[in-house]
């Protein structure tokens, strides 16, 4: 079975974690969240995650989507509009803003949040169909580069028995038709806290949980480049009075800012009235 670099959150430089993802398409960022954000975060999603019911009652875009996830799974999604700790310190964190600026910089003007959701895996999930999340946009050439940089952070210990994330390491490299094999898999067990980063491209699937009574709760934090649509609607999981009191970066992330091309060769997008949507916040018109 193949392995993952493990990496500090805070000991290791940017420009390591950047090299080992160009490398592996996958690393495991050790003490990615603070103890205390790591309590404090868990502490909102507790109510949250009792009022889920597993397999989202059956209610899912189509019923492939639904079969991907399964009927042992709970779901919390759209966490920009029911985590304060979620919008104010997880996905504006300095090494998501980093990574994604040192994969999605050459396509894009800016990145934003293309998904924020919390799967908690429970006993009896299958594994996942082993996929590249860019794939979600198949109709963008594989020649464009990456459009997505995507993680699993562990709010619980990960254990290959709960159903800790599976990563093909260098599958990034491969051709897109290329199929993974057993041992070319690896397992992302790690502590509470830990997250393991991974590119678009990246083959990967959430665990088998093939435990009686043990749950695996994780967070699935996504970030694409601004000119796509995102899986998840941000403008209606956050609407403009959520966004209206957020610090700026939290408004570019939940994409309440015009993505501006103009200087590159390109155009605007996003724009409300002929602005950015967040000058027309600030204003009070929006």
């Amino acid at each position: 079975m193949a392995a993952i670099q493990r990496l500090h959150a805070v000991r290791t430089p940017v420009e390591t974690i950047v090299a080992a993802l160009e490398r592996d398409g996958a690393v495991i960022v050790e003490d990615f969240l603070a103890p205390e954000v790591l309590t404090r975060f868990n502490a909102e999603l507790d109510p949250l995650l009792a009022a889920a019911r597993p397999g989202n009652d059956g209610q899912f875009v189509n019923p492939l989507i639904a079969a991907f996830y399964g009927e042992h799974v709970r779901h919390v999604t759209g966490l920009a509009g029911k985590s304060a700790t979620f919008v104010d310190e997880v996905v504006v964190h300095p090494l998501y803003d980093a990574v994604a600026k040192a994969f999605l910089a050459p396509v894009c003007e800016q990145h934003v949040l293309n998904l924020g959701q919390v799967m908690d895996r429970g006993p009896g999930a299958e594994r996942q169909l082993l996929h590249r999340d860019q794939q979600v946009w198949h109709h963008v050439p594989r020649s464009v580069g990456e459009i997505q940089i995507a993680s699993v952070v562990a709010l619980v210990d990960f254990t290959e028995a709960n159903g800790a994330t599976v990563v093909v390491p260098g599958s990034n490299t491969w051709d897109w038709d290329r199929k993974a094999t057993d041992d070319e898999l690896a397992v992302a067990e790690m502590r509470a806290g830990s997250a393991v980063v991974y590119l678009g491209s990246t083959i990967h699937a959430g665990g088998g949980n093939t435990t009686e009574n043990a749950w695996r709760r994780g967070i699935h934090v996504s970030f694409c480049a601004g000119w796509l649509r995102t899986e998840e609607n941000q403008y209606l999981v956050a609407g403009p009075d959520r966004a209206r009191p957020l610090g700026a970066d939290a408004r570019r992330l939940l994409g309440y800012t015009a993505h501006d091309g103009i200087m590159t060769g390109g155009g605007y997008l996003g724009a409300v009235e002929l602005v950015s949507p967040a000058d027309l916040l600030d204003a009070g018109a929006l």
